[in-house]
């Protein structure tokens, strides 16, 4: 295990820097946008800028390091986004913020193409999974750990967001001080959106729709937390436990979409995430009860990805991974800018508590579609299945198409291994001589 760590250890310790900085200006948006007055729809508009960063940089990034390297495109997006991160206090208007939101977005995909191709090329066979389970698991933990940064400041002053900044700018250093070889960047085109649907219309449609539940939590969780009037390490603390539920239950679920029907564990989820948004809404602002609720509903967004990433490639062929991952992880990105907008809206014409009511009903419409979908398909054997891997709603198509690969090896190995099995057996059945005669 340590030799397999040992080459990737300092690309790993810049990712959690990255995502401490990245995970403070998420949620200092909310609580800045409360000090500087900003509205729901106003904040929502700079929450879905993020959004459309990101899927630009996911196009235009692998254009940008064939051009002129990944070294270079690391650089320079770092610079710029931590030159943004410092620039929020100083332009506190709507419009400025988006910009900068924006420019953000489109950073972070391009870091995060950059650094998964590192990531994907130190792998082999037999430790890539091990290594992107790594990875996801340094980014949650970097979101989490972001939440404990903001009680050591004020949001109404500049020191939060230079403190982001600091924490970006040094996240390089490890990584570009280690890394030696520069990696070829293949993002396969991805898939059309018909052609997704085709193949899986529980995948594409799930994966939209949990885009919007992403979205609006990790965006407008802040903005609901200022609205209600909770302080600043409330609002942390609410952030933290939206991802540290993704932390627990990730294994259970993850272990039990290996056992049944995905549908069904689809279907339950779906309807633990309505039932703890459900819990948010009735609470009244009560500390602990929001807290139990964001921890659940937080729980089951991100396995909820993957399991409909495994679920997805269940309907697919190997050959068709690729492009699907890529058309998955765009579904999603359009998800993400939709859902802070509707929960902007909402959140203007009904008041915050509606944050919670967006929720519950996005998780619902999962919940009534798998229920439908089982009605029209056949189910897949489990033997059959793909492998579920831990891939985060923050990885870029890179990861996504890298755990695709390696699931489907995963699937080739075990079908390869059924296969020796059952030829062993029938050379066993071959070799037993006959009964003999009484």
């Amino acid at each position: 295990m340590f030799q397999v760590f040992a080459g990737v250890w300092a690309l790993l310790l810049g990712v959690v820097l990255i995502m401490l900085g990245n995970g403070m200006h998420f949620t200092l948006i909310g609580l800045r946008g409360g000090i500087e007055s900003f509205s729901a729809a106003e904040l929502a508009i700079v929450t879905s800028a993020y959004f459309v960063g990101f899927l630009s940089g996911a196009r235009y990034a692998p254009k940008l390091i064939r051009r002129v390297g990944h070294v270079r495109v690391f650089a320079a997006l770092g610079s710029f986004m931590s030159a943004g991160l410092i620039s929020f206090p100083l332009l506190a208007e709507p419009w400025a913020w988006t910009l900068l939101r924006l420019l953000i977005g489109f950073c972070m995909s391009g870091i995060y193409v950059a650094a998964e191709s590192w990531l994907n090329d130190a792998a082999t066979n037999e430790t890539r999974g091990k290594l992107l389970s790594a990875y996801m698991i340094a980014q949650t933990v970097g979101i989490i750990g972001a939440q404990g940064l903001l009680t050591l400041g004020d949001a109404g002053t500049s020191v939060l967001f230079i403190g982001a900044s600091i924490l970006v700018s040094i996240s390089f250093a490890p990584i570009l001080l280690s890394v030696a070889a520069a990696p070829v960047v293949q993002v396969t085109r991805p898939m059309g959106l018909r052609a997704l649907f085709s193949g899986s219309p529980l995948g594409t449609v799930g994966i939209f729709l949990l885009g919007t539940v992403y979205a609006t939590q990790s965006g407008m969780g802040a903005v609901f937390g200022t609205q209600i009037g909770m302080s600043a390490s409330q609002i942390a603390l609410f952030i933290a436990m939206l991802f540290a539920g993704a932390l627990v239950l990730q294994y259970p679920i993850g272990w039990l979409s290996d056992q049944m029907d995905r549908r069904k564990l689809v279907f339950a989820a779906a309807c633990l995430g309505a039932a703890a948004c459900a819990l948010g809404f009735v609470t009244g602002g009560a500390l602990w009860p929001l807290m139990a609720a964001a921890f659940l509903a937080g729980g089951v967004t991100t396995p909820l990805y993957a399991l409909l990433l495994a679920y997805t490639n269940d309907y697919l062929s190997a050959e068709d991974m690729p492009a699907a991952s890529g058309g998955l992880v765009f579904t999603f990105g359009l998800g993400a800018i939709v859902g802070p907008l509707a929960t902007g809206w909402a959140m203007e014409a009904l008041g915050p508590s509606a944050f919670w009511l967006v929720l519950a009903t996005t998780f619902g419409a999962i919940a009534l579609y798998a229920l439908y979908r089982m009605t029209r398909r056949a189910i897949v054997p489990v033997d059959e299945t793909q492998s579920y891997l831990a891939v985060v709603p923050t990885a870029s198509a890179v990861a996504v198409e890298a755990a695709g690969a390696w699931a489907a090896e995963q699937a080739e190995q075990a079908e390869a291994e059924r296969e020796t099995e059952a030829r062993a057996d029938d050379a066993a059945s071959d070799e037993t001589p006959p009964p003999t005669a009484p």
